[in-house]
């Protein structure tokens, strides 16, 4: 029946446990959805993702698009999150939410209230497209979005499941809405005619997959006009029709080599992919032969290209040398990047952490990495980072908030990596030298961390942090019996909704 749903069992919601929570998808129907989701992004060794939840990736990629509207249907406190993240990140952008309970999950009104929601906002005149995203306890239930209808006066509908349980990482659910929409407009393109992108090159396009630094498209573009190449339009696009540029075009470029579900799409619209990215000497020679041979570039081209940009390259390296040793660890998908150009620059990188699962798109950079006695960890959690950090002893480490709390605590230097290495371009001669001025604002500083830690000394940490306690502070006589039948008693009152 349309809108049936099998609601989780009591207990069992955003904190239920991965197990639980699939057992109930796949009871409801969610079976070929989370195995097409294992398949794209592969679980690593921990339960639940570590970074934040998944379902941002989507959210951003959705509010980062013209004329799209984006709905959300999950528990309340996990949309209160995500919107304030969103917000936090520079969205300025209304985001939909349809509200439930367990009467209203049990009945199947959920379903029946977000098909009324999207009917509500798909004007025309207002949207090209309204995408519809479950959380964890609406795909739990089975609540069926691919029922919704494909196309309401004109407007785009597309609904995908983004489960804390079934995506690992916000970076893997910018591909699951990505590659959702380059379904849809490959689909389009294919049944006829569509809308010319507002800015189209007259040159032959690479189309570059991943979230970029703004000014990297526009490095990359001058690399590539000695061969007779432009760069389209990127994925994630900023608007509807900028997909279709982008499935129009003569090679992709997988950057960031995770977007498994959007390369799918490239390779279904007959595209060469490439792996990898220009950064450096090295890197940049072994791309612009790769990107020339998967377009048709003359030989001569793509030795112009070289001749033109190689020298400038080494040089901004050797102006900017960079004597440190690094870890470098993140949940981006450019920590592979990152790596090779710290290195081509004169770093000692030992280790590089990824949140991201291995693929086939950054075996050039796995490879030339490892053959430089670096050690490359796929799917790494949080402990495995901060375990090679203290082995490794860096000047710096680079990673995520926790690993950079932890180093700062133990006096090693550290930095974020999404805010003070992402927001910086990595390609070409711009790339070449922008990361030298904060390892060395960074690593000068060790001697100061030193200070720090023995200043703070002997006041505890962890549960014992603090002035005044020796031990970690006990709990109330029977305060754990009472929450306990506390919780208890609001879960038995919970499920005695609408029965």
């Amino acid at each position: 029946m349309d809108g049936m749903i099998i609601p989780p069992e009591t207990g069992s919601g955003c904190h239920g446990g991965r197990e639980t929570m699939i057992e109930a998808a796949r009871a409801a129907g969610k079976s070929e959805s989370l195995d097409q989701l294992m398949k794209d992004y592969p679980r690593g060794p921990h339960d639940q993702p570590q970074s934040m939840c998944p379902a941002f990736g989507s959210l951003r990629v959705g509010l980062r698009m013209r004329r799209t509207a984006t709905i959300l249907s999950g528990s309340a406190c996990c949309v209160y999150g995500l919107t304030f993240t969103s917000h936090f990140y520079g969205a300025k952008r209304t985001v939909g939410y349809v509200p439930f309970n367990s009467e209203t999950l049990v009945r199947g009104q959920l379903y029946e209230d977000i098909r009324n929601a999207v009917y509500e906002t798909a004007k025309p005149a207002d949207y090209d497209t309204v995408v519809v995203i479950n959380l964890c306890v609406p795909t739990a239930s089975g609540v069926p979005l691919d029922r919704l209808p494909k196309v309401i006066d004109g407007v785009r509908i597309i609904g995908i499941d983004v489960p804390g349980f079934g995506v690992p990482t916000h970076a893997e659910a910018k591909d699951v809405l990505a590659g959702a929409m380059l379904r849809y407009a490959r689909l389009e393109a294919e049944a006829g005619p569509v809308l010319r992108p507002r800015t189209q090159a007259e040159l032959p396009t690479v189309t570059l997959i991943g979230e970029l630094f703004p000014v990297d498209p526009v490095g990359v573009g001058a690399l590539l006009a000695p061969m007779g190449l432009a760069v389209g339009p990127q994925v994630p696009s900023r608007e509807w029709r900028d997909l279709y540029g982008a499935l129009d075009c003569a090679v992709v470029g997988a950057v960031h080599p995770f977007y498994t579900a959007s390369i799918r799409e490239m390779l279904a619209a007959g595209r060469p992919v490439v792996g990898s990215g220009p950064v450096g000497i090295e890197g940049t020679d072994a791309w612009l032969s790769a990107i020339g041979k998967a377009a048709n570039v003359t030989a001569d081209k793509i030795d112009a290209s070289k001749a033109k940009f190689l020298p400038a390259i080494r040089a901004a390296l050797e102006a900017n040398p960079i004597s440190a040793r690094i870890t470098v660890s993140g949940y981006e998908g450019s920590e592979l990047l990152v790596a090779r150009l710290l290195m081509e620059a004169g770093a000692t990188v030992p280790y590089v952490g990824t949140a991201c699962p291995k693929t086939e798109w950054s075996d050039p950079d796995r490879i030339w990495l490892e053959a430089h006695g670096t050690h490359v960890q796929y799917r790494a959690s949080l402990e495995q980072d901060v375990a090679a950090m203290k082995d490794v002893k860096p000047d710096l480490a680079l990673g995520t908030t926790p690993l950079v709390q932890e180093a700062k605590s133990l006096g090693i230097p550290a930095l974020y990596f999404t805010n003070m290495v992402s927001a910086r371009p990595l390609f070409g001669p711009a790339g070449a030298g922008a990361l030298a001025a904060i390892v060395a604002a960074q690593t000068k500083g060790k001697e100061r961390f030193g200070r720090m830690v023995s200043f703070f000394d002997g006041v505890g940490k962890g549960a014992t942090a603090g002035y005044g306690w020796k031990e970690i502070p006990k709990d109330p006589p029977g305060s754990k019996e009472r929450y306990r039948k506390a919780r208890e008693a609001k879960a038995k009152a919970s499920s005695a909704v609408g029965t």
